[in-house]
Formats: structure tokens, C-alpha cells, sequence
């Protein structure tokens, strides 16, 4: 296994219904450009200890298939976003049958040490056809990327089945770094939203809504 990347995920979720339109992000403060839609195939399994040691420490663990980030991912929620690290699946990992536990890399367990302990067992399953659209700025660089989706979730544990459609707009390399001008985009992109149908998300995970809002989180920086 490769070594892990590091990031930190500033984003907010909307809920949207099946029908409402996409809005017109070019309206945004600072984006020039819409990209071509990408579209996305995301399979991801979710776990945790049987006590939820995870749960408690706001921190996610979950393997997931499709997309440019592919692997397994640990994702800690703190009060100035989502700390995301990243290790890369082996070429010769192969997925895991339905209804089987992911067995975790050595090297996840290690990175959780202090956090949580093995085993860990699959609490939920989410399937995510996603369509994604870069936004860019004058220049070029990425303002953020907006994604679309629509989301099939399992809670393995009790057996419960929800699907849903939500959207996601997250911070590139070439958003503004000042705490007040990406407050303003955001207040723009609410407004945006608004207009077409959408509201800001009641929860800012997958997971919780999988789980019905069991997993706790802190606040999305600039969310009200």
C-alpha cells in the first residue's frame, strides 16, 4: 500500500429533490467557467467498532470503489472542515464480496491507533452515481467543484435501505483563502440553490443519514 494524501474537505451539502435544475454556478462571485459533466460510479462500505469508538471521535473509515480517489479513507470533522487522508488501493486488491467486512490495511489500523482498535465491522454500504462539474476561475484554476448526487444507502446493521438525491459544493486550490470571502460564497451559493428548490442539508454526512443521524459531527465552517 501505497502512502496516504492529506486534505482538508470545506464543503456544504444541499438537499434537493429528484427533479429540481441545476442552477447556474457561473452567477457565483469569481467563477468564469462551468466544466463538462463527469460522471462517477462511487461504492463505498463504512466501518467502525461494535461500540462506535469512531462514531464518537467524529471520524469516518470507509473503502471505496470509482472515482479519482479510490482506497480507503479516514475523514475526521472538525470545526474548519472535514481532515481527509487518503492511501490508494493496491492494483491487486480486489473487492470484497457482498455482505463480507473490508479487511483493513495494517496500515489503517495503525493510523486509528489511539482512536479506535480492530475489529471493525461494515456498518453501511452507499452507492453513489455522482455527476461532477469543476468550476473555474478567469485563469483557469478550480474555485471549487460542484457534484450531483444520487445516493442508494444501506444500514447494514439493521437492514434499513434509503435513497436520496443531494448536492455538494467543495473548495478547490483557487478559492479564496479569507474566512469572509468564502463565507460569501457560500451565501451566494445558498441563495443559488434556493432559488431552484434546494436548501442547505439537514446533515452534512452520508453516513449519519444512512444511520439516521447517529453519527455526530461539528459544525460545516460558514454553515447557518
Amino acid at each position: 500500500m501505497t502512502g496516504p494524501a492529506r486534505s482538508l474537505e470545506i464543503e456544504r451539502k444541499y438537499d434537493v429533490e429528484a427533479d429540481t435544475p441545476l442552477p447556474e454556478w457561473t452567477a457565483l462571485p469569481g467563477i468564469a467557467r462551468q466544466g463538462e459533466p463527469e460522471p462517477r460510479a462511487l461504492d463505498a462500505r463504512y466501518l467502525d467498532t461494535d461500540d462506535g469508538a469512531l462514531a464518537r471521535a467524529a471520524t469516518a473509515l470507509r473503502r471505496r470503489t470509482g472515482g479519482p480517489d479510490a482506497g480507503w479513507h479516514i475523514k475526521q470533522s472538525t470545526a474548519e472542515g472535514k481532515h481527509e487522508t487518503i492511501w490508494p488501493l493496491d492494483d491487486a486488491e480486489a473487492d470484497e464480496a457482498d455482505g463480507e467486512d473490508p479487511v483493513v490495511p495494517d496500515a489503517i489500523i495503525a493510523a486509528l491507533a489511539g482512536v479506535a482498535a480492530p475489529p471493525f465491522r461494515q456498518l453501511a454500504r452507499i452507492r453513489n452515481a455522482r455527476t461532477a462539474y469543476a468550476l473555474y476561475d478567469d485563469a483557469g484554476g478550480v474555485v471549487a467543484e460542484f457534484v450531483d448526487d444520487r445516493v442508494d444507502a444501506t444500514d447494514v446493521r439493521r437492514g434499513a435501505t434509503a435513497s436520496w438525491r443531494e448536492w455538494e459544493l467543495e473548495l478547490g486550490p483557487a478559492a479564496p483563502t479569507d474566512p469572509a470571502a468564502r463565507a460569501e460564497l457560500f451565501a451566494a451559493a445558498d441563495a443559488l440553490v434556493e432559488a431552484v428548490g434546494g436548501r442547505v442539508a439537514a446533515s452534512d454526512s452520508k453516513l449519519a443519514r444512512t444511520l439516521g443521524g447517529a453519527v455526530p459531527t461539528p459544525p460545516t465552517p460558514g454553515k447557518h
